[in-house]
């Protein structure tokens, strides 16, 4: 099936546990999108950070913003006429909010300077989404896709990097930004909530922060 949506290149956001993923796999395989996903699992660096945040924070984000920048440089960068839609389970300006809310000051400002350098040349998503759950809704979703170093993530963590989006959402003036409140809905079992998410990315918005919510 085409794609249905007015956007070629859709971001999925979401914090840790929110769906972004999966949302991202159902799309590309029911509307033959090219599908970008994060290698998070290849950065060496994470189960140690989880571990111990101040140590291994640095690495960690570098890893994660050289492994980002080259694997949408390369789908970017081709064109596929069979798959004129892209949709991707992250968009690169994740790897300066996730190191603005890890690292020290100084390490922060060194990496900020690296991150716009790498930035300089990407195209922005068309449409930006956000999945939205509660953390208490995080945290029974991480405990139960069980992997053993997400499993010592605190609430507190959650809530610190879903503040750091939503500071993003408010200076982010030149694209559209959909949250979706996806807490009351199952979109991975019920077609009907899946079909009420397909339907919202069909919309056109207005550049600027929107939000979406559903009640099961």
């Amino acid at each position: 099936m085409s794609s249905p949506f007015p956007y070629n290149y859709i971001a999925i956001e979401g914090n840790i546990g929110a769906g972004k993923t999966t949302l991202c796999n159902m799309l590309a395989e029911d509307y033959n999108c090219r599908l970008v996903l994060e290698q998070f699992a290849d950065n060496p660096f994470l189960p140690f950070f989880y571990e111990n945040q101040e140590r291994y924070a640095f690495p960690v984000e570098l890893f994660f913003m050289t492994e980002r920048h080259k694997q949408l440089q390369e789908n970017l960068a081709q064109r596929d006429m069979f798959q004129q839609h892209i949709v991707a389970d992250y968009f690169f300006i994740k790897t300066l909010l996730f190191a603005k809310n890890n690292l020290s000051a100084e390490e922060y400002r060194l990496f900020q300077r690296l991150f716009h350098i790498l930035n300089s040349t990407f195209p922005k998503p068309e449409l930006l989404v956000f999945l939205h759950r509660s953390v208490d809704n995080l945290l029974e979703n991480i405990k139960s896709r069980g992997r053993t170093y997400e499993q010592d993530i605190s609430g507190e963590y959650l809530k610190q990097i879903q503040d750091t989006y939503f500071e993003y959402f408010k200076s982010e003036t030149n694209i559209p930004i959909l949250v979706i409140d996806v807490e009351q809905i199952d979109f991975t079992s019920s077609k009907e909530h899946y079909d009420m998410i397909v339907d919202s990315l069909k919309q056109s918005y207005a550049p600027g922060m929107h939000h979406v919510s559903f009640v099961s």
